[in-house]
């Protein structure tokens, strides 16, 4: 057996112990593979982590960045108590159609607003609303950006925030600081923030999967 099929037959069995997908799970996994969106859910055992994450900091509002077709949002909206809220934010309108039934059909539609434009164009907004502090931002959206997104969950969060960034380990990438690639850039530009700010004590964890060579990295806010 390969490397990578012992990664996808450990994350199988793990799945299948600890973070089945149900019917509301499973479907919108379905359509947005129906819809032709991009295969970069997170997987299940990373979706639980995300409402595990969510239920251990007591979070009543989330922000995300990236919803994709919404199956991250499921996950993490299920933390949520009946009068939390979450704020997702999606660039592209054919996803955020998507998700907005998805969302629905988990029956988070009234705890859950999809946001439809540039993250970098709805945070600033969002921030004019004068929100509540969010107990947890979770960061999942294109990587050019994600120092300037971690600034803005600087922003909208208070001390004992959570901050999740997903996808920095870029196939390993990510130690190559030569590397003219967007992607790889701006999340070592994210990295180093986050080791460096005041504000923020973190880690990064990297992880191995039905989605290959990855991780994240989570923050705590200090002040």
């Amino acid at each position: 057996m390969s490397e990578s099929q012992i990664w996808d037959t450990v994350d199988a069995y793990f799945t299948a112990h600890l973070a089945p997908d149900d019917e509301v799970t499973a479907a919108a996994l379905r359509d947005s593979e129906a819809a032709e969106l991009p295969q970069a859910n997170v997987t299940a055992n990373q979706g639980k982590l995300l409402q595990l994450l969510a239920e251990i900091q007591g979070a009543r509002t989330i922000l995300e960045i990236g919803t994709l077709g919404g199956y991250s949002t499921i996950w993490l909206g299920r933390a949520l108590p009946a009068d939390g809220r979450l704020v997702s934010l999606e660039y592209s309108p054919k996803h955020a159609e998507v998700a907005t039934r998805n969302i629905a059909r988990a029956g988070l539609d009234k705890q859950v607003e999809v946001r439809v434009g540039a993250a970098l164009d709805s945070l600033p907004l969002l921030a004019d609303e004068n929100p509540p502090p969010f107990d947890l931002v979770f960061i999942d959206a294109d990587k050019v950006n994600n120092a300037r997104y971690l600034e803005w969950a600087l922003r909208l969060t208070s001390a004992g925030s959570l901050i999740v960034v997903d996808n920095v380990v870029r196939g390993g990438r990510v130690v190559d600081a030569d590397s003219g690639a967007g992607d790889v850039q701006g999340t070592r530009d994210a990295i180093e923030l986050m080791g460096a700010h005041p504000r923020l004590s973190g880690t990064a964890i990297q992880t191995v999967g039905s989605k290959g060579y990855d991780g994240f990295a989570l923050a705590r806010v200090l002040a």
